[in-house]
C-alpha cells in the first residue's frame, strides 16, 4: 500500500518507517524534509494546502508536541500542533482518496492518573496542556467521524510510553542514572506501570493497515507491567552492574519531597509522585479486536532490547 506518516522524522515515525518499508511505500510529511531511507519523499505541512500530495491508502497522523517534562513549552503550542496539525490532516483525509485514518493521541488524553487500570470506556479527565490537546483532536475526530457504512475507517489510538532503539525519553534518563552508579532512593514504592514495545506497535499497525479492523478508539500498550524497582533491576542486568536501591522509609521521602518543595530541589511532592505512582493500561480491546490472545513481545523481552540498543 501507499501510506503517508506525518512526523516521519520522529522516533516513532523512524520506527515504523523501518518496519512498514519492507511491504510498502511510504511517504513522510514534517516540518522538515530530508531525504530518509525507506522514504520515497517527506512534503512539507504547506504542500497540503497545494494539494501537490500523492494519493495513498493510509494516513497515520504522529505529527506532535511532545510531553515537556521540563514545563518550558508554553500551554498554546500543545493545542497549536496537537489539536490544529490534527485538524488540519483529518481534513484532508475525508476529501482525498484515502481509505484509512490513524490518528496517536495518548492515554495522557483521559487521565494523568490510574487507580487501577485504564480502559477505553473511561470518562476523560486530563489535567496538562498535552492531554488537553490530544483529547481535543480526538472529540474533533469523533464530531466529523466518518458515516456508517462508509469505505473510510478511523483508528484513535492510545498508546502509554513507547519504547525502543532511538529512544530518548525519561527511560533513557533513568538508564542514565542508573549507569553513573547513582543509586535510587524509592525503592519503597512498588508501583507497577505499563509500557509499549516498539515491536508491539508495529505489529498492531501491520494489523490495522493490512485487515478491516472495526474503527474506534484504542489503547496499545504490552500484555505485562513492570515496578519502577524490577526496572532498574533489568538495566542493571544490562549493564552488568549490581543495583543500588534504597529502601527509605516512605514517611522520610515525604518529608524531604516536602522540603525540595520549599526550596526548588529536583525532588519535590509533585514529582515524588510522578516517580512513585502506578499506571496501568488495560489493551484487551486491541486484541479482541486483532483476534488474539497475546501481544507478540513481553516487557520484559521488549525493553532489554531497548536497553541494549542504549549500551550499544
Amino acid at each position: 500500500m501507499k501510506i503517508l506518516i506525518t512526523g516521519v522524522h520522529g522516533f516513532v515515525g523512524s520506527g515504523l518507517t523501518r518496519f512498514l518499508m519492507k511491504e510498502h511505500t511510504i511517504y513522510g510529511l514534517d516540518i522538515i524534509a530530508p531525504e530518509k531511507r525507506g522514504v520515497e519523499k517527506t512534503y512539507r505541512w504547506s504542500e497540503l494546502d497545494d494539494k501537490t500530495l500523492p494519493a495513498v491508502d493510509v494516513i497515520i497522523h504522529l505529527a506532535g508536541k511532545a510531553h515537556d517534562t521540563k514545563n518550558k513549552a508554553g500551554e498554546q503550542v500543545y493545542f497549536d500542533i496537537n489539536t490544529g496539525l490534527t485538524k488540519k490532516i483529518y481534513d484532508y483525509f475525508l476529501t482525498a482518496s484515502a481509505g484509512k485514518f490513524i490518528f496517536f493521541s495518548s492515554v495522557k488524553a483521559v487521565a494523568d492518573t490510574v487507580e487501577l487500570m485504564l480502559s477505553e470506556d473511561v470518562i476523560p479527565a486530563p489535567n496538562g496542556p498535552y492531554g488537553k490537546s490530544k483529547l481535543l483532536a480526538e472529540q474533533y475526530i469523533q464530531e466529523h467521524w466518518v458515516p456508517e457504512g462508509s469505505a473510510k475507517l478511523v483508528y484513535i489510538l492510545r498508546p502509554c510510553m513507547i519504547h525502543g532503539p532511538g529512544n530518548k525519553g525519561n527511560l533513557n534518563l533513568l538508564y542514565k542514572m542508573v549507569k553513573k552508579g547513582i543509586p535510587w532512593p524509592l525503592g519503597a514504592y512498588e508501583n507497577r506501570r505499563s509500557f509499549t514495545a516498539i515491536d508491539n506497535l508495529c505489529y498492531v499497525m501491520e494489523k490495522l493497515i493490512g485487515k478491516n479492523i472495526p474503527p474506534g478508539i484504542y489503547n496499545i500498550g504490552d500484555d505485562e507491567t513492570i515496578s519502577t524497582n524490577d526496572l532498574i533491576k533489568l538495566i542493571c542486568e544490562v549493564l552488568d552492574k549490581k543495583p543500588h536501591i534504597w529502601y527509605l522509609p516512605k514517611s522520610i521521602i515525604k518529608i524531604l519531597a516536602w522540603i525540595g518543595g520549599l526550596l526548588h530541589l529536583p525532588l519535590n511532592q509533585q514529582r515524588l509522585r510522578k516517580l512513585t505512582e502506578s499506571y496501568v493500561v488495560s489493551n484487551s480491546k486491541i486484541k479482541q479486536a486483532l483476534g488474539i490472545q497475546k501481544i507478540p513481545v513481553n516487557v520484559r523481552e521488549g525493553l532489554v532490547r531497548t536497553l541494549q540498543s542504549f549500551k550499544d
